[in-house]
């Protein structure tokens, strides 16, 4: 079966495909396009021919199509979440709530494009202004070029693709070519909507190719960025005044309080350190527990995990899969024996069993160790232990990473100094790091990015300003 790349409205092939398996079942799944630099630049420049004709759609007709998008994605839900389970061997329970959040995402951007609007500007405030009234008005910029990964193939996608429509802009998608089969589905809903041809295009391909025909065309006036720090800070440093916006890594941490009914909170912990694998931007990989606590906080840990299901991803019932790939499941394999050298002990799983990385604890983690001050994106999260609540906010600060971090406490004098100490994009009182909904703003200090997602928040970067000002003397 081969994909075409999708360019002003039409399915274009290619010379040369990339094959693409099911993670967990090795079936293949599709034949991908590799766009080449001219592919790429033909993109563009469908998507810079359409920028005046999506410009002047009324907000009442961004947002109908935008609400046309969401009704296709749950009239379709059964579909797009199979496709997500197969090519990403995310457990079936998993990409449904995916679909169900999509939905929801798309909807929020259809709100927001009726909602977009600049402000007035109080003149006479100035000796000068008197006589004068002001207001801005919120532009679309053009051309979105938009990079995504794996992990969310439609949800993150909509993050990107939802704001830059609900603005007026046009955009060119380059997905994971893991998951491109859900932009494949996305790009056949969206030709169902009322959206003009060439406002959404779709290339798949090789990422630094692609990503070098978006950095390189004069066209293009944004780069928006899910991925690792390394490729975002080089696509930042040659982006001159292209606008960017990423979202990159993360090793979040959260602090058990004591006093915390730890019943309560243990399904909290095993999904924000588990669910997808742990291949979530903000999945919780560093828990720190008060000392009196660490016993009774790893044999409640211990036993949860144990009672997970693991296995086939289209099986309704399993709640961890295998990693996206063997190559991935063994890097993270090789992290857990580092850890383990460096004087690490492992509670439960430490090991690949069946072709699946086991949902893996370990306990008194050497700070320097990978598996604490790097991203690990698998199903791995250490636990150490504190003394003070102040040594547990500057261990969590104590990395190059800020995008979201979690405190469990019953007092609320120890939350409000947490929401000021800890220097992160995110701070969630009494829940994991990994809790989002996608209206709020998203983002990160340091090297896990700069900008902010949330339909709202996008919005705002991806529009320019304008100043009007009327002189009535």
């Amino acid at each position: 079966m081969k994909k075409g790349l999708w360019i002003n409205g039409e399915w274009k092939m290619t010379a040369e495909w990339m094959e693409i398996h099911a993670p967990y079942s090795q079936e293949v799944l599709a034949h991908f396009a590799m766009a080449t630099e001219k592919d790429v630049q033909e993109a563009i420049e469908s998507a810079h021919a359409a920028a005046p004709q999506m410009a002047a759609l009324t907000a009442f007709q961004r947002a109908e199509i935008l609400e046309q998008l969401s009704t296709l994605f749950a009239e379709n839900r059964d579909e797009a979440a199979s496709i997500i389970a197969m090519e990403s061997a995310k457990p079936l329970k998993y990409a449904y709530a995916e679909i169900d959040r999509t939905v929801e995402t798309y909807k929020f951007a259809a709100e927001e494009a009726k909602r977009l609007t600049g402000e007035m500007v109080p003149m006479d405030a100035s000796k000068n202004g008197e006589g004068r009234f002001a207001y801005t008005l919120r532009e679309p910029i053009g051309v979105v070029a938009a990079i995504t990964p794996f992990n969310f193939p439609q949800n993150l996608v909509a993050h990107k693709v939802g704001p830059a429509l609900a603005a007026g802009n046009t955009i060119v998608l380059k997905p994971a070519t893991q998951t491109a089969l859900s932009a494949h589905f996305l790009a056949k809903l969206l030709a169902q909507t009322n959206l003009p041809a060439g406002a959404f295009n779709l290339v798949t391909g090789q990422g630094k190719l692609v990503g070098d025909a978006f950095l390189a065309h004069p066209n293009v006036k944004m780069i928006t960025f899910t991925g690792s720090p390394a490729v975002g800070i080089s696509l930042r440093n040659r982006a001159g005044l292209k606008k960017v916006t990423l979202e990159l890594g993360s090793n979040a941490g959260v602090i058990i309080d004591e006093g915390v009914q730890l019943e309560r909170i243990m399904d909290r912990i095993v999904m924000g350190a588990f669910s997808n694998q742990g291949q979530v931007c903000i999945s919780l990989q560093r828990i720190y527990v008060m000392e009196s606590m660490v016993e009774e906080f790893l044999i409640r840990l211990k036993e949860k995990i144990e009672q997970l299901t693991i296995g086939d991803p289209m099986d309704n019932q399993t709640d961890l899969a295998m990693m996206i790939s063997q190559a991935e499941q063994q890097r993270a394999y090789q992290w857990i024996e580092e850890a383990v050298a460096e004087g690490a002990q492992v509670i439960t799983g430490g090991h690949i069993d069946n072709h699946i990385l086991l949902p893996t604890v370990l306990y008194n983690v050497q700070p320097q160790s990978r598996v604490s001050c790097e991203e690990i994106f698998a199903p791995v999260v250490i636990v150490n232990t504190v003394s003070t609540i102040d040594e547990g906010i500057a261990a969590i600060n104590n990395s190059h990473y800020g995008l979201q971090a979690g405190i469990f406490t019953p007092s609320i004098q120890t939350a409000f100094q947490a929401t000021k100490a800890l220097h992160v994009g995110g701070v969630i009182i009494n829940d994991v790091p990994t809790y989002r909904v996608d209206h709020m703003p998203y983002g990160g200090v340091k090297e896990s990015g700069t900008g902010r997602e949330g339909i709202k928040y996008a919005l705002e970067e991806m529009t320019e300003m304008k100043l009007v000002i009327w002189n009535n003397q």
